[in-house]
């Protein structure tokens, strides 16, 4: 319950500072974001200190909501995410995390996150002996959203982009390569 009242409250503050933002013209420093991901989240299959059983692995769909603040060619931001399994170990998982970006070509951007995650895996994954089913840490990530200006477009913007990226947790102790379409306003 409690990893779903601090991604609630992420997701809240992107969406209060998204309404304001969206009045500004197109070259507001502000520019939040919304998007939808699916991937795969695979836990390591060696049992280290405090992680899941091992080889638990899910199929996700993730919802991504955020705030980028525009220094020229670097980006800062925060970001919000909910993410649902939808076969296999994982039942829920919720995140926060902090970006460092670098813009690229005419609209695209490299960046890199940290943040803290929260798993929750689904009842059958576990053996009936275990009772807790949470598995907390931090992650960190780099990834790229490419704009469809840069992808052969005549506009110097575009407001999709397609985003492809890869997080880890503990000491790359899980592999979540994710893919979406990413809509800034």
């Amino acid at each position: 319950m409690k990893a779903l009242s601090l991604t609630t409250l992420a997701l809240a503050l992107a969406a209060g500072t998204a309404v304001p933002a969206m009045a500004q013209d197109n070259g507001s420093r502000l520019e939040p974001y919304v998007g939808v991901m699916g991937g795969l989240h695979d836990f390591d299959n060696d049992q280290y200190n405090g992680s899941p059983p091992s080889g638990y692995r899910g199929w996700l769909v993730e919802g991504v909501a955020g705030l980028n603040y525009n220094l020229g060619p670097v980006v800062v931001g925060a970001e919000g995410s909910v993410a649902k399994g939808v076969d296999k170990d994982i039942d829920w998982e919720y995140g926060a995390a902090g970006r460092l970006g670098l813009r690229a070509g005419k609209d695209s951007m490299f960046f890199a996150k940290v943040g803290y995650q929260w798993t929750k895996f689904d009842s059958s994954a576990f053996p009936p002996v275990s009772g807790d089913r949470h598995y907390n840490g931090t992650t960190y990530g780099i990834g790229t959203e490419l704009s469809l200006a840069d992808m052969g477009g005549s506009a110097d913007r575009s407001n999709i982009r397609l985003r492809a990226q890869i997080d880890t947790r503990g000491d790359f102790h899980s592999f979540r390569p994710m893919m979406g379409v990413v809509a800034k306003f």
